[in-house]
């Protein structure tokens, strides 16, 4: 790859950046650049066939096509067959996703929506579903600016779930389901994978493990790609997620800098105000106004939880005692769960033992079985269910999969590729 990937900015509204979503009628004739897409979107096909290349894998276009991207994700017409025209609806992730998680079912089996969309993001529609997102569409271009104490903006996220929740019914049946051309670049996850994981202090050897890839092949995928150095990419990325939290969140900044990993509150002031131009609790102060409108605020509690969780996680904890610490119910506690990390008590807890296994795993030689009791599980079938749950592979072949990558790296230096598995947004 020669030149750079165009980066789209995650705003819906250059001119507004409070601005919920936005809807625009496109046309396109021939193929187009790769574009990185910082915010969240949905296109719409009314017309036209095409071939389109998301995160390495090709979709065909044609009439009644939905495709759901997700941020930080890589898209591109490769053909099209007949002119394509398509309505392009962007709108804020981080916003609609409190308010979806505050009303859907906190029931510990529920699949997560978004999880559903992003595993399987083109989808067919047709009949009524197909009448009903005409609707949405129309609906949403219809809805004016905000000027109704708030009514407005609730009334949009209330329609984008709605879209969200018809995309997966779609998606269900087999008529419904896009099919993916085999192959596509791994690579292509890795930037979804970093904005994902930002709270995690990712490194570049970390990333190595866990995609496969040298060091030197991260670096200058990242390069190609972006035209960013790793470290440049990861403060683009935590300004993009900072402006969302000051906008749609009341935590402190302190706290903002802890869950995207930041150094301090200090640290995430002056890398916001050299991209930004504005100190960050100016920008909260002069556009902070769709939480208090909608009433999809977050508590610090929710926060407190979490870290809880992170700092605790190989004792043996429980929902039921979680919640009696911080003075809730279960309930409360898995509703929270699900607004701030899109996981509920167990999966949650379940994925930052994982993780901490596969750290484990990659750089020390500690035995199987101690390494499940250390990261808090009490016998090795319980550890490798969840292990092959969160890395689609057991323990022993992550081991032996991530020593062979790094011995052929060493004696090669090329490049081995394979999937990785992320589940939240």
């Amino acid at each position: 790859m020669k030149d750079t990937v165009q980066i789209q900015p995650g705003h819906c509204s250059e001119i507004d950046p409070r601005r919920l979503f936005s809807v625009a009628r496109e046309v396109i004739a021939a193929p187009t650049q790769p574009l990185i897409h910082q915010g969240a979107r949905f296109l719409y096909v009314s017309k036209g066939e095409g071939t389109l290349l998301l995160q390495g894998r090709g979709y065909r276009l044609r009439e009644g096509t939905l495709v759901a991207i997700m941020p930080w994700q890589i898209s591109e017409v490769t053909e099209v067959s007949a002119p394509l025209t398509y309505y392009l609806i962007r709108y804020q992730l981080d916003a609609v996703n409190l308010a979806l998680k505050s009303l859907c079912s906190i029931a510990q089996d529920d699949e997560e929506l978004l999880s559903r969309i992003e595993a399987a993001p083109v989808v067919i529609c047709g009949g009524r579903g197909a009448e009903r997102i005409d609707s949405i569409v129309g609906l949403l271009q219809a809805e004016p600016e905000d000027s109704d104490g708030g009514h407005s903006s609730a009334y949009a996220i209330s329609l984008i779930i709605e879209l969200m929740i018809l995309f997966c019914r779609q998606g269900q049946g087999k008529e419904g389901r896009a099919s993916a051309a085999a192959g596509g670049r791994s690579e292509a996850a890795l930037l979804r994978y970093i904005y994902t994981h930002l709270n995690e202090k990712l490194t570049i050897t970390e990333l190595s493990a866990m995609f496969y890839m040298s060091e030197g092949s991260i670096r200058k995928y990242i390069r190609e790609v972006s035209g960013l150095s790793f470290f440049d990419l990861l403060a683009e990325m935590r300004v993009t997620r900072t402006m969302n939290f000051l906008l749609y969140t009341d935590f402190t900044l302190e706290e903002i800098a802890g869950i995207l990993g930041y150094v301090d509150a200090s640290h995430m002031s002056k890398v916001f105000a050299a991209r930004m131009g504005t100190k960050a609790g100016e920008y909260r102060k002069t556009y902070q106004l769709i939480s208090e409108q909608c009433g999809i605020r977050e508590t610090r509690r929710a926060y407190d939880i979490v870290c809880s969780i992170y700092r605790n996680y190989a004792e043996k904890l429980t929902a039921e005692s979680v919640a009696k610490e911080f003075g809730i119910s279960r309930d409360e506690l898995q509703r929270m769960l699900l607004c701030l990390v899109e996981k509920n008590f167990d999966s949650f807890l379940n994925y930052v033992r994982v993780q901490q296994a596969c750290r484990l795993l990659t750089t020390t030689a500690a035995t199987i079985t101690s390494i499940a009791i250390e990261v808090g599980y009490n016998t090795v079938k319980s550890f490798t269910r969840n292990f092959l749950r969160f890395m689609v592979m057991t323990p022993s072949s992550y081991r032996k999969a991530a020593q062979g990558a790094k011995t052929l790296w060493t004696s090669t230096r090329g490049t081995a590729t394979a999937g990785s598995l992320w589940n939240t947004a």
